[in-house]
């Protein structure tokens, strides 16, 4: 099936939901979703965005702006303290009950606004990794037209160029609690010094990285080919000092580069 063809294929399921909400959080997939939902639906599409402590505000920000680029309504919830137990306890199934505490949130937040279905940006990929919130979204019955309509993230990405969205080349992005290894508590700080030393990153130009937690030592991962940047204009010097002003005692540079889902390596599935 050609693109043309899945794009038409998902006009087609939009049409046929009537209203929906998009659990938006301005990346890759969800930000194509929205704008087609919005060249289909109208004023009959909404955007949720949660904001919780495990969400960059650089994320949160971009966000607001690519909806009102849309011109769509969009409704951001602000959790300021997420005690959920089960998330702070940081066990394997951690994704699980965020994400059914999240979208039972985004569910009321469309029935509010006389919307009857959530749909959310999952794609054909994500079937791969390992997952536990696809559970929850199966559980609360969110819909994911992408992965309906046989959407990869490289058709995505394509699609989106085609569309004109400036999200068509956006990094890989997750929520920050996915920084940190299994069973190690998550708390409010601990997920301020990972945004800090991200943030800290994109200002030196890396563009696929994550910032992971070990305790006093942050392991940096980016991409095989960014890796060189580090060793001119004392990139590494500058960078040790920063993270140490952040909160780190060590930082380490992982040779491997940056792998998505790279602490899922301790899960049995």
């Amino acid at each position: 099936m050609d693109l043309s063809q899945k794009l038409e294929n998902l006009k087609s399921r939009l049409k046929g939901l009537g209203s929906i909400a998009v659990a938006y959080s301005g990346g890759v997939d969800s930000n194509f979703l929205l704008k087609v939902a919005k060249d289909t639906l109208g004023d009959n599409a909404i955007a949720v965005t949660i904001h919780a402590m495990m969400h960059s505000d650089v994320e949160i920000n971009e966000a607001k702006e690519y909806a009102r680029n849309f011109n769509i309504k969009h409704v951001i919830l602000e959790i300021e303290d997420f005690n959920l137990e089960k998330f702070l306890e940081n066990g394997p199934k951690r994704c699980y009950y965020c994400k059914t505490a999240v979208f039972r949130k985004i569910k009321e937040i469309a029935k509010e606004n006389n919307i009857k279905y959530v749909v959310d940006g999952t794609n054909l990929d994500d079937i791969g990794d390992y997952r536990p919130g696809l559970k929850a979204l199966e559980e609360l019955d969110i819909i994911s037209p992408l992965r309906e309509c046989n959407l990869t993230k490289e058709d995505i990405r394509i699609l989106s160029k085609k569309l004109g969205l400036s999200t068509h080349n956006k990094p890989a992005f997750a929520c920050l609690a996915t920084r940190i290894p299994y069973g190690t508590r998550i708390t409010k700080e601990t997920l301020e010094m990972i945004e800090k030393g991200e943030q800290y990153l994109i200002e030196l130009g890396f563009t696929q990285f994550r910032v992971r937690h070990h305790g006093d030592i942050a392991r940096i991962e980016v991409d095989k080919d960014e890796i060189h940047k580090f060793f001119s204009n004392d990139i590494l010097e500058k960078t040790n000092n920063k993270f140490i002003e952040i909160g780190f005692k060590y930082t380490t540079l992982d040779m491997n580069g940056y792998k998505m889902g790279s602490m899922n390596k301790t899960i049995e599935k």
